[in-house]
This record gives structure tokens, C-alpha cells and sequence, in this order.
């Protein structure tokens, strides 16, 4: 089977997603978007150009219909970090966004604030919940890669020989080298104490 020409990157989020979408900007042969359909609903939500690479976590959550729109026509990348960190990221941001909608509306929680412990349980769950979601997603896939943040730099050379990406890849490997969107930060800033 040749190799699909879209690809969707799937993750929890807190785990590179934006340094990685930023870094496959600078190929030639591919567009890339973080959470771009994201506004979206139905079948538009699904609808990226050709060539493209699409990051965004909450597909983590629509799976079903990202499988009856692609299924095995797309290529797939699982973008992890260690989990006690994502944890620890999304125990920060808590009251806000994704890690705010699964405490509050989908686990049934009414409770603006809990205990910094309890909250911390909340995370952890959710992080367990979207990767179990997508790697059951994954497991009868043809083209699947698994990249970590631990090891970003080199999982962006494999990416890059994986999918045959052209443009300015020194600038891509740049790029990688940087976190956009961390914690606590406005700014992108280079990886490393």
C-alpha cells in the first residue's frame, strides 16, 4: 500500500503539538495546521486539503467519524510525552479548555475548583483516557509512526525520511529545538534546563 498523502497527528495535547505542527510549516511538499478545523462540525471537520498535516488533539475525541471519513486512506502519528508531565502541564491549566470540559462536563463535575491532589487525578485520568482512545484508534492502521517529545529531534528525521518531506528541513530542525505554547511562558522557548 503506497504511502497516504494526509496525516493526522493525534496526541492529548501539552505534548509538543504546536512546536511539531510549527516545524512541518517549513515543508514544501506538505501544508500543516495545528487545530485548524477545530470551529468546524460535521463533515467539514474532516476536510483538509491534500498534502496537509493536521495536529489536533481533539480529534482524540472524534475518532469514530475520523475513521468512517479516512479509516486506512491516511497516515497516522502518535505524538506522546511522559504522562506524569502532561499531567503536570494540564494540572496548571486546569480551569480552562480541554482538561476544564472533562472535569467539569464530561466526567459530570460541577466543581469550578478541587483540591490541587484531586485535580491532579482528574489530569492523570484524561491523559490515560486519550491515549488509550487513540491507540485502540491505531491498532488495525497501516501507516502509523509513534513520536515522543523526549526524543522529538530524532523522531523528526524519521518523520521527515517517513514521509518524504522537501522544503527547508534545516529550518524544520530548528524549529523543533523550540517550544511554542509551553506552561507558563507567552512565547516560544528553546528546549532544555
Amino acid at each position: 500500500m503506497a504511502m497516504p498523502t494526509n496525516i493526522f497527528v493525534l496526541c492529548t495535547g501539552r505534548c509538543g503539538s504546536t512546536t511539531l505542527a510549527t516545524a512541518c510549516g517549513h515543508f514544501t511538499n506538505y501544508t500543516a495546521g495545528h487545530e485548524t478545523l477545530t470551529h468546524l462540525t460535521g463533515r467539514p471537520r474532516f476536510q483538509v486539503p491534500e498534502r496537509h498535516i493536521e495536529v489536533d488533539n481533539r480529534l482524540s475525541w472524534l475518532l469514530g467519524r475520523l475513521d468512517r471519513r479516512w479509516g486506512d486512506r491516511a497516515a497516522y502519528v502518535h505524538l506522546t510525552r511522559d504522562p506524569a508531565e502532561v499531567a503536570e502541564s494540564f494540572r496548571k491549566r486546569a480551569n480552562q479548555g480541554i482538561l476544564r470540559a472533562y472535569r467539569r462536563d464530561i466526567l459530570a463535575r460541577s466543581e469550578i475548583f478541587t483540591p490541587k491532589k484531586r485535580t491532579l487525578a482528574f489530569c492523570r485520568d484524561y491523559v490515560d483516557t486519550v491515549t488509550e482512545n487513540i491507540r485502540l484508534f491505531l491498532r488495525d492502521k497501516s501507516h502509523v509512526m509513534d513520536m515522543k517529545l523526549e526524543t522529538i529531534e530524532a523522531d523528526l528525521d524519521r518523520f521527515i525520511d517517513w514521509i518524504g518531506a522537501e522544503g527547508d528541513l534545516d529550518a524544520a530542525r530548528a524549529t523543533i529545538k523550540l517550544r511554542y505554547n509551553p506552561t507558563g511562558h507567552n512565547r516560544a522557548v528553546a528546549h532544555g534546563p
